[in-house]
């Protein structure tokens, strides 16, 4: 009788390693980093390749896995029930009921998923195979489980979806970026991630150089003219305008004029500066960088004359803007140090008002709100309602603004006074 009753608890102990494999199967499965396991199959992972077949149906694999498990938990429990009521009577059922509780949560649930949670990607690796195998016995059951549950759903009017879209998927992606680990190592990296997928909600318009702070030339001009002031300018392409300038007939590339200037040598007069020009590319206000950025692509241009919807030019956009959005100002030997942004010994900040919202947030790791404004001066005018006075002072979203300096109604530099750590 005792050889009977060692057999059925060797039983159960199976058992219950079994139930503990199920367990930690469907937490490394589950939580396996799909991009990890995606990069291992493009690798040639031939298990890799089964987690990603795996997790591609995961109410099949749900429900393989708790079909097996609780197959193992509900034997065991029986096997244990019955093992001790032989030895204690019917006082064996309480005693089973406790130990067998304690059993499973300890070493059939709590431990295997532990392990599972903190090693996920290698044990999704090796369960793969086996788990394939139990879904494939299991397949009948399941798919009859599965039908039944969508029924339910469906009379109780329960959508399922097939899957996330594109804006939760984003919004995933983001959480996953700002969990980016590194601390301030990693800052740049989270910031370059977080620019890309902010190109398709930034219009040029909000990037562009405005057509105050273009340097142009006038095609009616003397060629000699011309040719000191686009030796004069630290850009390599210039619009041309005739007449006003509203009136661009072309965007004029330095090289090819400094070509030009050699070739006619001392006969500047033969010097034909409309004809060097390229056509001028002109694009809506409301593109987003995305769009943008494939169209440089390919056109194989980097210079855009930025336009209303009225038609009126409004300024210009680079391939270089665009980039400098996703990895920050990139600066040559021609450009300055200082972009706007002078910090002070106190903690305030001196900032021109054309300075952009966005460079702010991203330089300074503030969190300034650039859905009405695109600029630190636009905030103040929007939050404030009206025009501002020099050396009027307001306090918005934490931060204190004062007015240092006006050019006709546009406010040319402000004094920001960022919220302190602790409060922001």
């Amino acid at each position: 009788m005792m050889l009977a009753e060692a057999l059925t608890l060797g039983a159960v102990v199976c058992l219950l390693l079994l139930s503990a494999f199920f367990s930690g199967s469907e937490t490394a499965l589950t939580a396996a980093n799909p991009g990890r396991v995606h990069s291992l199959a493009a690798r040639g992972d031939k298990r890799a390749k089964r987690v990603e077949k795996l997790q591609s149906d995961k109410d099949r694999l749900i429900g393989g896995v708790l079909l097996g498990n609780n197959l193992v938990n509900i034997l065991a429990s029986a096997l244990a029930t019955s093992a001790l009521i032989s030895l204690f009577g019917e006082t064996g059922v309480v005693y089973a009921t406790l130990v067998m509780t304690m059993l499973v949560l300890i070493f059939s649930e709590v431990m295997p998923k532990t392990y599972a949670i903190h090693h996920a990607e290698k044990m999704a690796l090796v369960v793969s195979g086996p788990i394939q195998v139990v879904i494939g016995v299991f397949a009948p059951i399941v798919t009859a489980v599965r039908a039944i549950v969508r029924g339910v759903f469906r009379i109780l009017k329960v959508e399922i979806g097939s899957g996330a879209d594109a804006a939760e998927r984003e919004e995933a992606l983001r959480g996953a970026i700002e969990l980016h680990g590194g601390g301030e190592e990693a800052r740049d990296e989270r910031d370059m991630l977080r620019s890309i997928l902010d190109l398709d909600d930034v219009a040029v318009s909000e990037i562009m150089t405005h057509r105050r702070d273009v340097e142009m030339l006038d095609v009616a001009a003397p060629s000699g003219e011309v040719v000191a002031q686009a030796q004069a300018s630290n850009f390599t392409r210039l619009p041309l305008f005739r007449g006003e300038a509203d009136d661009i007939v072309g965007v004029l590339h330095v090289k090819a004029l400094f070509r030009a200037v050699r070739d006619c040598g001392d006969d500047m007069a033969t010097l034909n500066v409309a004809g060097l020009a390229a056509d001028p590319w002109f694009i809506p206000d409301t593109t987003t960088l995305l769009d943008q950025l494939k169209a440089f692509r390919a056109r194989r241009e980097h210079f855009a004359l930025v336009v209303d919807e009225y038609g009126a030019w409004q300024g210009v956009v680079t391939l270089e803007d665009i980039l400098e959005e996703i990895v920050g100002e990139i600066d040559d030997e021609h450009d300055t140090p200082v972009r706007g942004v002078a910090p002070q010994p106190d903690g305030a900040f001196l900032i021109d008002g054309p300075v952009t919202i966005r460079d702010l947030n991203r330089r300074f790791d503030w969190a300034l709100p650039d859905d009405e404004a695109s600029t630190i001066a636009g905030l103040v005018l929007h939050e404030a309602r009206r025009i501002p006075d020099v050396g009027q002072e307001f306090v918005f979203h934490g931060f204190q603004f004062r007015v240092l300096r006006k050019q006709r109604n546009q406010m040319t530099l402000l004094r920001v006074v960022p919220p302190p750590a602790d409060a922001a």
